[in-house]
């Protein structure tokens, strides 16, 4: 019933343990497994969905389906809430967790050692950049998410965390501008379709600022969830090949 969860799922699972996923995990702009995903039933969080199912375990992210999740319990479905990780440790220990609850162990700890092995292969930067993640409505990270833990590995100063912020909080454009950061990491695969979210992204003045600004992308799937998507993320952010954006 969760993106994150169906994305460890689909990695760590048998084909026949898998009775549905949420409709997410079918996306490609969004999720890192959607072909795994094809195929399986699609559930949009709903308790008639997962109920209809009869599954032996119910596996749901901390901060979303709240209602679904305890009216599952109050039907006496087990359910194992994910929490959301912020540090690679806790990325291994929910790995962890989730192999050990579909009796997976050895692929949890093979997809450990691959995410492990594959961090500590990509050099952080040389030079320190002051960095900004910039996400529709002006949302950007700050400490205590993931996204920082990544930031700080790639060898780069995370601006958001300079601003007091945690976890993920918006900034007006204003302030976007004053703080002059070196590289401005948005995302290389936005939605499509119009959204007055995105507004703030596309504003003149982010076209026409009077320093000079690096603008990198890095697909929103790939550090969304604690999964093997983050090495990739991870190498984007230190220069390894990332994605330069047109136009800016």
């Amino acid at each position: 019933m969760n993106l994150c969860a169906d994305e460890l799922v689909l990695r760590l699972a048998d084909p026949g343990q898998v009775a549905s996923v949420s409709y997410l995990a079918a996306d490609r702009r969004i999720s890192t497994v959607a072909d795994l995903a094809a195929g399986l039933p699609l559930n949009h969080g709903l308790a008639e969905e997962v109920v209809r199912h009869g599954p032996d375990l119910v596996i749901a992210g901390k901060y979303t389906t709240r209602t679904t999740v305890a009216l599952l319990r109050r039907f006496g479905l087990p359910v194992l809430d994910l929490d959301v990780p912020v540090t690679f440790d806790a990325v291994a220990e929910q790995i962890r967790e989730v192999a050990a609850a579909l009796e997976q162990p050895a692929r949890g700890e093979a997809l450990i050692a691959a995410i492990t092995a594959g961090l500590a292969a990509v050099p952080a930067r040389a030079r320190p950049l002051r960095a900004l993640v910039l996400r529709p409505n002006g949302v950007t990270a700050g400490r205590g998410s993931l996204v920082d833990t990544l930031l700080v590995r790639a060898g780069l100063v995370n601006l958001g965390a300079g601003e007091e912020l945690q976890g993920y909080s918006s900034l007006p454009l204003e302030r976007v501008v004053g703080l002059k950061p070196d590289l401005l990491i948005l995302d290389s695969d936005p939605y499509p379709a119009p959204a007055l979210a995105y507004d703030v992204l596309r504003h003149p003045v982010l076209q026409d600022l009077p320093f000079d600004l690096e603008v990198i992308g890095v697909p929103n799937r790939l550090w969304t969830c604690a999964g093997p998507g983050i090495v990739e993320a991870l190498g984007i952010l230190a220069g390894e090949g990332y994605t330069r954006l047109s136009g800016r």
